[in-house]
């Protein structure tokens, strides 16, 4: 039996925009929303639910009319002591250290690998079950960290893919993870 996945990149937010680092009750902007509100998903939009549990993850759920169960290991990054603050504002020090090495992630705050092992710790599951359609509301660090664990990537390659708000990226496992699909994002995200 195979089990598909579905992770879709949660809706744009004023942070995204800003190039800030999100905080978890940042909501999706009104450009954002629109967005989410015009994406078709196909029949995936029936398949089990689950969402990350910010705010911007949740809102994206709900505007796409998605009845959807909270799953916290789904969580975005956290992004510690950097948490709402724009990358302006930060001290260039730590902000040099971090982009020569953002997957140990922000001061105080969680790394990529981090990530990679909370994710991994859900999607074993999944795929031990053998079977299901499951669609994952959630963000960017978290699709990196799943395809790391899916795909046995070191977590530094996944930097390198560009998982823009309402990407999509499609995996299944039979006897083993396979990327499907990544799509950047747009009206039509359909599997």
């Amino acid at each position: 039996m195979t089990v598909r996945l579905l992770l879709l990149c949660a809706g744009a937010s004023e942070a995204t925009r800003a190039a800030r680092f999100a905080a978890p009750d940042d909501a999706l902007d009104p450009a954002g929303l629109a967005k989410v509100q015009a994406l078709r998903l196909g029949t995936a939009a029936s398949w089990r639910c689950v969402v990350a549990p910010e705010r911007s993850a949740r809102e994206t759920a709900a505007a796409l009319a998605l009845s959807a169960a909270d799953e916290p290991a789904l969580a975005d990054q956290d992004a510690g002591a950097w948490r709402g603050r724009a990358l302006a504002m930060l001290p260039a020090v730590e902000l040099a250290a971090w982009i020569a090495a953002p997957e140990r992630g922000a001061p105080g705050g969680e790394s990529l690998e981090a990530v990679r092992a909370r994710v991994g710790a859900w999607l074993d599951p999944l795929a031990a079950r053998g079977e299901g359609r499951w669609l994952a509301v959630t963000h960017a660090a978290v699709i990196r960290a799943a395809l790391a664990h899916a795909l046995a990537l070191p977590v530094a390659a996944t930097l390198a893919i560009d998982v823009a708000p309402l990407a999509t990226v499609a995996l299944s496992f039979t006897d083993r993870w396979r990327l499907r699909e990544l799509r950047r994002g747009g009206a039509d995200s359909s599997p």
